[in-house]
């Protein structure tokens, strides 16, 4: 049986310069988490859904996740790749990498596109993302137009909530900011766990362990990921699920590959 209980309450609203979010409504106390169990709300602003696709046009032969006619078409392609309404400097970047207009980017393609507006991301991360927003049944690890897009979308929320935790304006959040920019997003995450995450980062000087956005995208995707995945499981929302083995290395491993 496993058991995991982040309950939390509505994630802050972006558009407001306050929030209702008080850090010291966090019980550190795993033993006193709220036993009615609550996942984060998918609508809510800050939540995205990194695995959902555009839809595809149904008259259309081309990419089966072409995003639809009418938006987001670009010249030297001979399809209209992106949704409606996509940012052009989205589009500018994906071309700039898709130099073989082949409509995919694989890891390394993704790291130079992300290096123009973000920063220069370790290939781990990389990998990682491509794993959450890639269509599962794509087996190569590249990304789509569409699927570039919400990417490039959910890491600007992403970068908004670190700079929002960012506190001190020093580029890096600690452990105790990373427990409050998870929780603003809907995961009260248990110290021990958020304790594990963070360890990965210890360069073993008996300093404090500081994350970059690079850390902080890598940590707040593992547990996006793994709950929405143990989500699955947890048809009744009770915070409780009995899973196979088959089921908890299938969850788990392709986190450890990607990730590492």
């Amino acid at each position: 049986m496993s058991s995991f209980n982040p309950s939390a309450p509505p994630m802050p609203n972006p558009s407001s310069s306050s929030s209702s979010y008080n850090s010291s409504n966090y019980n550190s106390n795993p033993s006193n988490y709220n036993p009615n169990y609550s996942y984060p709300e998918p609508a809510q602003s800050y939540h995205v859904n990194h695995q959902s696709y555009p839809t595809p046009n149904p008259t259309s032969t081309l990419l089966p996740y072409g995003g639809g006619g009418g938006g987001g078409g670009a010249p030297g392609y001979g399809y209209s790749p992106f949704p409606p309404g996509t940012d052009p400097e989205i589009i500018r970047s994906f071309q700039m990498v898709d130099r073989d207009n082949s409509g995919f980017i694989d890891d390394s393609e993704l790291q130079n596109a992300l290096s123009s507006s973000y920063h220069r991301f370790r290939l781990s991360t990389i990998r990682l993302l491509i794993f959450l927003f890639k269509n599962p049944t794509e087996l190569s690890m590249k990304i789509r137009p569409g699927e570039f897009a919400a990417l490039w979308s959910c890491l600007g929320q992403w970068r908004a909530i670190f700079e929002r935790f960012d506190r001190d304006r020093s580029g890096k959040i600690d452990l105790e900011e990373l427990r409050d920019a998870l929780y603003s997003l809907g995961y009260a995450v248990p110290p021990s766990v958020l304790q594990l995450l963070i360890s990965r980062y210890d360069n073993g000087g008996g300093q404090r362990v500081r994350l970059d956005f690079d850390s902080f995208v890598e940590c707040g995707m593992v547990v996006k990921g793994l709950t929405e995945k143990f989500k699955e499981k947890d048809s009744n929302y009770t915070g409780s699920a009995t899973i196979t083995y088959d089921d908890f290395m299938t969850m788990v491993l392709p986190y450890l590959v990607t990730y590492n």
